[in-house]
């Protein structure tokens, strides 16, 4: 490759620091009869932490298998850094790293000898690929286990050598396919740390899955897919805003009827209090307040509610998230 065609194309890498590095458009994908995908369209931004969230079935894995290449859409088109992923494999490989929802590594052989594979796989060798496959080792906290073979890994260390393996050759997107389901709570907080850690040092991660709270606590921006659609998309925030419930939760002492108030605002018992829901939180607080000193009652508890991901979920694709 000359000099000048390098350099032009790190200038293009560059330029997309913070615009989009990956364009999703009309993705639609036929099984038979069985439409997986009808007209999925987001977009990823350099450097973002961008959940896909949806019930199992919903079309979350096509799409990702669809972004690294391993299947083609019918109609539609993936773009990295403005290259069609069906057209440019070398692009797939250079900056993608993809784990997918299967655990695909060879369980008698070591965590060391695996990630070596799966490093020349990558076109790594010699003595750059062991200094990575140490480092990666180091990054999963299994440096003290690298010599043992993988069928005595509990699930989620096979999980964190999975993710180890996407790492080698330093991805700039990372593509996480459910990879909590079935693992222990340990190994569950150091998958989080490590997608942490690498989103802060800049690689771009897209992490598919069905539990609520995972994309709560990683992800800025998302996209909700039910039924091969997407059905809502942008940043959490904006998300959460527009179709969580906004609430406030009372607590008195001694209070076992909820007070009187506006007709608009609905209550529902929870726990020892209620949640009174309302588009005039503010208003509704101040009311509380002035009834609580006019009434001297024994507030216990008086606090908005941030609006949940569930209540989204459920505004939005009109059921709870099915397992």
């Amino acid at each position: 490759m000359k000099v000048t065609e390098k350099m032009s194309q790190r200038d293009t890498l560059n330029s997309h620091h913070s615009e989009v590095l990956l364009e999703v458009n009309r993705l639609t994908k036929m099984y038979g009869k069985v439409q997986a995908l009808k007209d999925v369209s987001f977009s990823v931004k350099n450097g973002s932490s961008y959940g896909l969230l949806g019930p199992n079935g919903a079309g979350k894995s096509t799409t990702m298998k669809i972004l690294t290449g391993v299947i083609k859409a019918n109609k539609g088109s993936a773009k990295l850094l403005g290259k069609d992923v069906s057209k440019d494999q070398a692009i797939v490989s250079k900056y993608i790293g993809y784990v997918p929802q299967e655990i695909t590594l060879y369980e008698q052989l070591s965590a060391y000898d695996n990630l070596i594979f799966f490093g020349q796989m990558y076109g790594m060798q010699g003595n750059a690929l062991k200094k990575r496959v140490e480092e990666v080792l180091i990054q999963t906290g299994l440096a003290d286990r690298g010599k043992d073979a993988i069928k005595t890994f509990s699930g989620g260390m096979k999980r964190r050598i999975n993710i180890g393996a996407a790492l080698l050759h330093r991805p700039k997107l990372l593509i996480l396919d459910e990879p909590t389901v079935g693992i222990d709570p340990q190994s569950r907080n150091h998958i989080f740390d490590m997608i942490r850690d690498l989103n802060r040092q800049g690689t771009t991660i897209i992490y598919s899955t069905h539990y609520m709270e995972e994309v709560e606590v990683l992800c800025d921006e998302i996209a909700i897919i039910d039924e091969g659609s997407v059905k809502a998309q942008g940043p959490l925030g904006a998300l959460l805003e527009e179709f969580g419930k906004k609430a406030i939760y009372l607590e008195v002492a001694n209070m076992d009827i909820p007070p009187e108030l506006s007709e608009d605002i609905k209550v529902v018992k929870e726990g020892s209090g209620w949640i009174l829901e309302t588009e005039k939180v503010a208003e509704t607080m101040k009311v509380l307040l002035n009834l609580a000193a006019a009434n001297h009652w024994e507030v216990k508890q008086l606090e908005i509610v941030r609006p949940s991901l569930e209540n989204v979920f459920l505004r939005v694709t009109g059921t709870a998230l099915r397992d």
